[in-house]
Formats: C-alpha cells, sequence, structure tokens
C-alpha cells in the first residue's frame, strides 16, 4: 500500500487505497479474480469503490479466500453447530488485526491501557478460532491490569467484581443472551449492579437461538436498566471482518475511516440504496488486504449521515435476510 490505511483521513485517501487493494486482490485472490471475471468485470473499468464487484459472504464457507502469497495457516472460524458449514478467514497478518483493533477502538472509545477489560463471552470461549476472543484478549493484553478476565456462567463473581470495580474504568464485552442472563442472576439473588459512570457495556450481538422476538431497541432498554447506565455500547464485526465498529449506545454503527458500508439494493445487488433507505450491506474492510477487503453480507441494514468523527456513513442493522444462516453475530432485529 502506498498510505498506510490507518493514516486515512479523506475520502480522496479511501478511494485511493480501495482502487490499490482491489488490483492487488485481484491478482493475488484467486477465488475473488474467478468472480470478477465471471461477472464479466474488467479492472480498467474500476474507478470508483462503487464499481468494486463486492464477493459474497458464502464464499469464505467453501472455498480458500486467501493470498496467493501466503498459504493456509492460522484461521478464524464463525460460530455455530457442528452440523453447520461454518465460515473460515484464514489469517496472513495478525499485526494489521491488532493494528486495527486498536486504531478503532481508540478512534471511538479510548486508549485500551485506560480500562480494565472483562468478557462475558460463554460461547464464543468455548471457540479456539473466534475472532472476537482474539480481539478481546489483545485489548487486555494492550490494557495490562491485574483485573482484565473472562467469565462463562459464574455470575455472583462477576457481579461482586463490577461492584469492587465501580470507581475504575471498566469495559465489559458480552454477548447479547449472557448480558441477559448475568442480570436475570443478578435479579434473582437481589444482586444489584451499582450505578457507575466509569462501566461501559459493549454488547457484541448473539441471541444464541433465544428470545428472537425481541428487538435491539429492545434488548438494549434491558441492558441500560439492569446496568444502570443511559448508554449501551455495541460492536459490530464478523469472522469474514479484521476492523470493528462501533455504536456509542445511539444503535447507530460508526465505521473507522479504513471501513465503509454500502446498502445495496436487494433487486439490483449492483445498485446502491439512498441514506434511510432498507438494503443489504456490503462492507469494504481495507484491513482485509490479504483475504477480501469487498464483501456482500447477508445482513440488512441502513446507513445515514456520518457522525462522531467517523469519515464515512454510519449505519444501522436491521437483522438478517431471509434463509441466510443464523450465526452468533448481530442476529437481532432493530
Amino acid at each position: 500500500m502506498k498510505t498506510s490505511i490507518f493514516d486515512i483521513k479523506t475520502e480522496n485517501d479511501f478511494q485511493e487505497a480501495c482502487l490499490e487493494t482491489f488490483n492487488y486482490q485481484y491478482s493475488h485472490i484467486d477465488i475473488y479474480r474467478q468472480f470478477v471475471d465471471y461477472l464479466h468485470i474488467r479492472p480498467d473499468d474500476v474507478r470508483r469503490s462503487t464499481d468494486i464487484p463486492f464477493l459474497p459472504i458464502e464464499m469464505f464457507k467453501n472455498h480458500l479466500v486467501l493470498d496467493n502469497k501466503h498459504t493456509a495457516g492460522s484461521y478464524f472460524q464463525s460460530s455455530g453447530t457442528t452440523q453447520m458449514t461454518r465460515s473460515k478467514h484464514y489469517i496472513a497478518d495478525f499485526d494489521l488485526y491488532e493494528a486495527s483493533i486498536y486504531a478503532s477502538f481508540s478512534q471511538f472509545i479510548g486508549k485500551p491501557e485506560d480500562y480494565i477489560f472483562l468478557g462475558l463471552l460463554p460461547n464464543y470461549s468455548e471457540n479456539p478460532h473466534s475472532s472476537l476472543i482474539y480481539m478481546v484478549d489483545y485489548l487486555m493484553t494492550k490494557s495490562g491490569k491485574a483485573e482484565n478476565g473472562y467469565f462463562l456462567y459464574n455470575h455472583q463473581e462477576l457481579s461482586e467484581l463490577l461492584n469492587k470495580l465501580s470507581n475504575k474504568k471498566v469495559i465489559l464485552f458480552g454477548v447479547s443472551f449472557a448480558l441477559l442472563d448475568f442480570l436475570d442472576y443478578c435479579d434473582k439473588h437481589s444482586q444489584a449492579i451499582a450505578p457507575s459512570d466509569q462501566l461501559i457495556v459493549i454488547e457484541t450481538g448473539g441471541m444464541k437461538g433465544r428470545k428472537a422476538e425481541m428487538t435491539k431497541d429492545e434488548l438494549l432498554t434491558i441492558l441500560q436498566k439492569g446496568f444502570s447506565t443511559d448508554k449501551i455500547y455495541s460492536e459490530y464485526s464478523m469472522t469474514e471482518l479484521l476492523s470493528q465498529a462501533y455504536s456509542l449506545g445511539q444503535n447507530i454503527y460508526n465505521p473507522p475511516n479504513w471501513m465503509q458500508v454500502l446498502i445495496r439494493n436487494t433487486e439490483d445487488p449492483f445498485s446502491y440504496m439512498d441514506a434511510g433507505k432498507t438494503g443489504a450491506i456490503n462492507i469494504i474492510d481495507l484491513a482485509n488486504l490479504h483475504s477480501c477487503a469487498f464483501i456482500a453480507t447477508q445482513d440488512l441494514g441502513r446507513c445515514y449521515p456520518a457522525t462522531n468523527g467517523a469519515l464515512h456513513q454510519c449505519f444501522q442493522v436491521l437483522g438478517r435476510i431471509d434463509h441466510s444462516d443464523i450465526r452468533g453475530c448481530s442476529l437481532l432485529v432493530s
């Protein structure tokens, strides 16, 4: 790359990086080149990010999506049952993933070194190839705090620790169903969480097939009440991405400068919807240099004008396209 993706400041910077990444991946990622050729799109005709073909996310389930200068080794794998075909994202450069984690977290939340990190991520903790666990592990390492740690189903220990740390800056990462189970436990055992303006709860999606009728806003309302806070943050990413977008309490996600969301028309996948209109989410993630930076997801969403200092428009996740495989990532509707 001529310029580090983490130095992108303007739309022109982003467009140049997109075209450079597209041409590199067309040359070096075999399955992506086959896909582009199948669409009869010539690289010379791609002049802006909206001209770039987006690889269907399902390709990560049955194909090797990897720079041909690297061999398949370490990988992240999506959550799901053993009967499901799960996505594999092979990682050629963990340093790039860690730099993306650090830069996006710092951009929207703060320096990891300033926080204690607690994880309530039981189903992810049981997946040895979870990108979410890798991310939280990395943040804990950068934090270096003695209190950092994971909690599976030991709810009493977690509630006691949260109350003990009420005067310290704490981040609690939690999968949605586990946060609800934790609050149910606290309610049944009369163990209220002491109000603290130092605690940030970041829910990561995932209801594990439970309480599917609950909307995202309903979830956030329950969590706000249970944790005595007026803001519940959210994180949006997935196995196939190496970057994260964050919602700072408004159920609207802000992408870092090297990431962009476009809303494609579900009836015409080569056209895009205007701001505020519902469609399927396409994601540009330039941290995916050695896999594919241009992914057509099976999530539904809307885009809105940029907020919180983000370069690109923010977005809302509304659920999954019908008949998509259900996974533990942003399953809730809004």
